[in-house]
């Protein structure tokens, strides 16, 4: 039986162990364990799209660990290097003289960026709260509500028992911890700040082998003669510290942290520790900021943000800061919900999350997918809301100073699969940092394009950082690849697409014509007079002989860049631009790019040459030539059947496995060209435990979130397509799936729809948008063109 302090607090617990309650005939869209957190990767996540934190629900030893978006090593650089624009016509000499392996010498030493790495995010800390007295309790879980954003900690042994609750609020921009003691419990604890140069990325520590008795230190010796913790008024701890430098760029960043404490009991400052004795109850409210305003400017006043944003909120009661959060919260994740599988896959018996992933190989739990895409829409609105960042590399949440690859924004996949369900999962507005960061990046990318290619417009290579850094990094084998900017741009047109504005497209035009004016300035003819082709470029991140990936005109470019002009052209038209010199040139350029290529093995060719089956990665994770069929829509199944057969076979000889993000891609792609089977079995791999860490984290591995937004990308792709003018339901819908519901999933054209399945066969349809708009529907082959009513309403029961 529950214990009666725990019932009184949480009455719907209705026995011990209880870790999934069933509301309304379906499962609770939470994630439940039995146990507290030990590595990162079982940590649940809060955030509101600036600042985020990791919940451990650990009993003796809480840990929250901190993260705020701007806090990136550095400070603002110009990392365009001098040499390139001599080097450029050398490199494309050599590339045409098919001296490959010198173009990428003369490349690597003359035309990448100084330095040539970029700078990573940071981490903001941890929050330990050391319990007195508190040990292994007789009933435990914790769990993380999606309709609520709260991730709640629940401890009971005998008559006492503790809750604790924690969220990111984004109205009030501050993180707020409940702690709730009854039954006779009380709330006697030392709250300590551990700066996050202490904690090394991913190990799990020796502290953490117990179950609940966790000890982690402050090492307090080893803390920057930088940092600063003391009291800031009554019950309140301030922290201030600074960014570190990286690659020879010093730096610029100051950071302040602080937590005020609200509540009964006796509080008070004790040194660099905040004490808690005898109380009931107690909020800490902390905020978390920098000095950063934008790339070039840091003059910002952290100390003065932080202490307004806790001295407001500890203002409020905890009832009403927690009711603002949720409004805030579930407006935008309200909009779409999703149930997938038959009748007896609604109602399952209490199941902890981490032990159905490890079962998710099996097939048997469809509730998991429909948790998986619910889960993507609350880490993307946690990670990326109008003024914060958009979602790097690990979303918003990374432990440490030096994280896998900066977990910066890696821009020739992994920021624009972030995106991939934004639209279709109805949150539209979280692109809105995209296209901030693109304004951003169309004024530090001219200077790219002007000193690395004497070129007008402007230019991001393979990667970006908080200080919009737009030359090529990392050296030949990675970023000589000058299409990441005109991939984000298909971020800002399916926004367009989804949600039509015309205020928005004359906002995105001069970026998508700046972008196109690049590859106008750039393109040159093949050497094989094949039409006008990207040179120096790459097929990202791939080798077409041992160590050596510089080109000209992959496959990849010429879809991207076609995609680039023609939304270029289109936008153009709508506005009635009257520059019809600039449109002709662009409509000229894109007719000359060379068309999609059918190699010897019946491939869809990654190169312009057929370079496929000697390349030295057969199964390489990249399949970046496919980007025509996913995220594009140049090949389909519709119009382009020969080049849709070529890509089977690229993915066949690819195969299913690969790391997160990349199972995902794969995953998105057979769903676009109707293979439900197919992406249904690579679904549950990448649901597994070897894609899929306890606390729903993609595994690259290490964690990365692009394989969470793909996978959700992927299954809503399996259930309605939007593209080429038409919408198509359930296009790949699996057997495991014989009946489910979408409510509010978009499509394009500023339309809402639902619809709802039984045995494998449509049975209910409503269309939501403009009154008297029409929709183009394709369903088991059938293409039909629908009216909306005088209410900008459609519904249609099937028989």
């Amino acid at each position: 039986m529950v214990s009666a302090g725990l019932a009184a607090v949480f009455p719907a617990l209705a026995q011990a162990k209880v870790v999934e309650q069933i509301h309304g005939g379906r499962e609770s869209l939470s994630l439940w364990y039995d146990k507290p957190a030990a590595p990162w990767v079982e940590a649940l996540p809060v955030g509101n799209g600036r600042l985020g934190a990791m919940v451990f629900g650990r009993v003796a030893q809480e840990r929250i660990q901190l993260n705020e978006d701007t806090l990136y090593a550095g400070g603002p650089y110009d990392p365009n290097n001098p040499a390139s624009l001599e080097a450029l016509p050398k490199v494309r000499a050599l590339i045409e003289q098919e001296r490959y392996q010198e173009a990428s010498d003369l490349a690597g030493s003359a035309m990448f960026g100084i330095p040539m790495k970029q700078m990573p995010y940071g981490a903001a800390g941890d929050l330990l709260l050391d319990f007195i007295g508190l040990k292994d309790s007789a009933t435990y879980d914790r769990s993380l509500d999606l309709a609520s954003a709260i991730a709640t900690t629940r401890i009971a042994s005998g008559e006492a028992a503790h809750v604790r609750e924690v969220f990111a609020s984004a109205p009030d921009q501050v993180l707020v911890i409940r702690l709730m003691a009854s039954g006779g419990a009380k709330l006697n604890f030392d709250l300590g700040y551990r700066h996050p140069s202490d904690v090394k990325y991913g190990l799990l520590r020796a502290a953490d082998a117990g179950a609940s008795q966790y000890t982690e230190t402050l090492n307090e010796d080893k803390r920057p003669a930088s940092l600063s913790i003391a009291a800031d008024g009554p019950g309140a701890l301030l922290v201030q510290g600074r960014n570190q430098p990286s690659a020879g760029v010093a730096a610029a960043l100051r950071y302040a942290v602080r937590i005020q404490a609200v509540g009964d009991g006796k509080i008070a400052v004790a040194g660099d520790r905040l004490q808690v004795r005898g109380a009931r109850e107690i909020t800490l409210l902390v905020g978390a900021g920098t000095n950063y305003v934008n790339y070039a400017d840091v003059s910002g006043d952290p100390v003065t943000a932080v202490r307004k944003q806790t001295g407001a909120a500890a203002l409020q009661p905890y009832a009403r800061l927690k009711a603002a959060h949720m409004k805030a919260h579930q407006a935008p994740y309200a909009r779409m919900s999703i149930r997938l599988g038959g009748p007896a896959d609604s109602v399952q018996p209490p199941r902890l999350t981490d032990r159905r992933i490890a079962a998710a190989e099996s097939g048997a739990d469809p509730g998991l997918a429909t948790l998986y895409v619910q889960y993507a829409r609350y880490l993307l609105l946690s990670s990326s809301r109008a003024g914060s960042q958009p979602a790097n590399l690990q979303g918003i949440w990374n432990e440490g100073n030096n994280p896998p690859w900066g977990s910066k924004y890696t821009i020739n996949i992994n920021t624009q699969m972030n995106y991939w369900p934004a639209e279709a999962a109805n949150l539209g507005e979280c692109v809105e940092p995209v296209l901030r960061m693109i304004e951003d990046l169309a004024v530090t990318g001219a200077v790219a394009a002007r000193k690395g290619y004497g070129a007008r417009g402007w230019v991001v290579h393979h990667n970006t950082d908080l200080w919009r850094a737009a030359a090529p990094i990392d050296g030949p084998k990675w970023g000589m690849w000058p299409c990441g900017g005109a991939w984000l741009c298909k971020t800002l047109w399916d926004h367009y697409e989804y949600q039509p504005d015309q205020a928005y497209l004359r906002r995105i035009y001069p970026l998508l014509k700046g972008a196109a004016l690049f590859f106008i300035d750039t393109l040159v003819e093949d050497r094989k007079g094949r039409g006008l082709v990207t040179s120096p470029s790459m097929s990202p991140e791939n080798a077409h002989q041992p160590g050596v990936a510089i080109c000209a005109g992959p496959a990849m470019d010429r879809q991207i860049v076609r995609d680039l002009f023609a939304w270029t052209l289109a936008a153009h038209g709508q506005l009635k631009e009257a520059d019809g010199e600039f449109a002709a040139a662009v409509a000229a350029a894109r007719a000359r790019l060379p068309a999609d290529r059918i190699g010897a093995q019946g491939q869809l060719q990654e190169w312009l040459d057929d370079w496929d089956g000697k390349a030295p990665e057969q199964k390489h994770r990249h399949v970046s030539h496919l980007y025509g069929v996913y995220p594009s829509e140049q090949i389909n199944v519709r119009d382009t059947p020969e080049l849709v057969a070529a890509a089977k076979t690229t993915l066949n000889t690819r195969g299913d496995k690969s790391t997160g993000w990349a199972t995902a891609w794969r995953l998105a792609l057979w769903a676009r060209m109707g293979e439900g089977e197919r992406a249904h079995a690579i679904l549950l791999g990448l649901l597994g435990p070897s894609r899929t860490y306890p606390n729903m984290f993609d595994a690259h591995p290490p964690f990365q979130i692009d394989g969470n937004f793909g996978g959700a990308a992927g299954i809503l792709e399996m259930l309605v397509q939007s593209w080429g003018g038409e919408t198509r339901l359930l296009p790949a819908l699996p057997k495991a799936w014989p009946d489910g519901k979408l409510n509010g999933v978009r499509v394009r054209g500023g339309m809402e729809l639902d619809i709802e399945w039984r045995a494998g066969r449509l049975t209910q349809l409503g269309i939501r948008g403009q009154p008297g708009a029409k929709a183009a529907l394709r369903h088991g082959g059938e293409l039909r063109t629908v009216t909306l009513d005088a209410k900008g309403r459609y519904r249609q029961v099937f028989a």
